[in-house]
């Protein structure tokens, strides 16, 4: 058992202590601990060995681990056991035969499943990417060539209201610019701090890739925007493809996925909140007249792509920077040590 009296370094890349402030009652952050079953589970075991540790619950989701301990026991201790396990830990996984260095070797069976899952997920979505893609083309594609865009815009301004005009000024500016960026850092400072920082990057990256392609392809199209009315708005530049759409397809759909994994109990909620939000923003620019409906649909396709993108390329780094071992049976990590 490590010293009570011995204070955690500051800037401990591996256990953050969070709250102690009811003895033999602490809460810390560890490092690693982010959607690892495995890791929970050999915490929780390991720690309740300690004689003077009565309850753990580790929370996967948050990164977070409840700890209850005898009164007399200075949180610092339990910091420092932490450390001492997750350290134990992450040699055990280090040395488990999970990867062969012979590449001409037949791979075990541990090895095949996990290999196999990743495809198939990787199949399906390549699948469901393309038929949402496709069905965005076709459907720009009969809109423009049939003359459908003119029709569908002087359909919708019959259903002009004062009311319901101040309404879709309050949704359209939900994806301005200013509001994104602050969303952007407001997600990129949370996630810095719970240490995700594959999660906060990505969203960068989706953040400024999405703006810059927009631009791109708006000069690339020079499409001028629809004149049928007075617009309530100021806007600028070209109208193909609508960056309110593509701009809130990226960002607000990267926080719906993270969203989603951290709160699987909430998923589906979750899901239909953030899809209801980007078509609602999308409707909008069509309600205000800045944009032709293949405008709005070419957005959300071009918008789809690069999430989907953006978000294999944190997976993948997710992946390489902690090796996940949750399909591994919890009696090979026990045992291991």
């Amino acid at each position: 058992m490590p010293n009570p009296q011995s204070p955690i370094p500051n800037g401990n890349p591996l256990i953050q202590t969070l709250h102690t402030a009811v003895k033999g009652r602490a809460r810390y952050k560890v490092s690693g601990l982010y959607y690892s079953e495995s890791l929970k589970i050999y915490l929780e075991s390991k720690l309740l060995e300690e004689k003077i540790i009565t309850q753990v619950r580790a929370n996967p989701a948050t990164g977070n681990v409840l700890v209850l301990f005898h009164p007399e026991i200075n949180p610092n201790a339990i910091a420092w056991l932490l450390q001492e396990i997750v350290v134990n830990y992450t040699k055990i996984i280090r040395k488990l035969p999970i990867k062969t260095a012979n590449t001409n070797a037949a791979p075990t069976k541990v090895n095949n499943l996990p290999v196999q899952k990743q495809l198939n997920k990787a199949g399906n979505k390549l699948v469901l990417l393309s038929g949402a893609v496709s069905t965005f083309i076709l459907c720009a594609t009969l809109l423009r060539r049939t003359g459908l865009d003119e029709v569908i815009l002087l359909t919708i301004q019959k259903l002009h209201t004062p009311l319901l005009d101040r309404i879709m000024l309050g949704i359209t500016f939900l994806g301005e610019p200013l509001v994104l960026l602050l969303v952007c850092l407001g997600l990129a400072t949370r996630s810095a701090y719970n240490q995700r920082p594959w999660e906060a990057t990505t969203l960068g990256i989706a953040a400024v890739g999405a703006i810059g392609l927009n631009i791109f392809l708006k000069k690339l199209f020079s499409r001028a925007r629809p004149a049928l009315w007075d617009h309530l708005v100021n806007v600028r530049h070209y109208s193909f493809p609508s960056g309110h759409a593509m701009a809130s397809m990226v960002i607000y759909g990267f926080i719906g996925y993270t969203l989603a994994k951290q709160f699987p109990q909430h998923r589906r909620l979750i899901s239909v909140g953030t899809a209801a939000l980007i078509l609602a923003i999308g409707l909008t620019r069509l309600y205000l007249g800045v944009h032709w409906p293949t405008d709005v649909i070419a957005g959300y396709a071009v918008g789809l792509v690069w999430l989907a993108a953006c978000i294999q390329r944190m997976e993948i780094g997710e992946k390489f920077s902690l090796v996940d071992y949750g399909d591994l049976p919890t009696e090979t990590l026990l045992t291991a040590n």
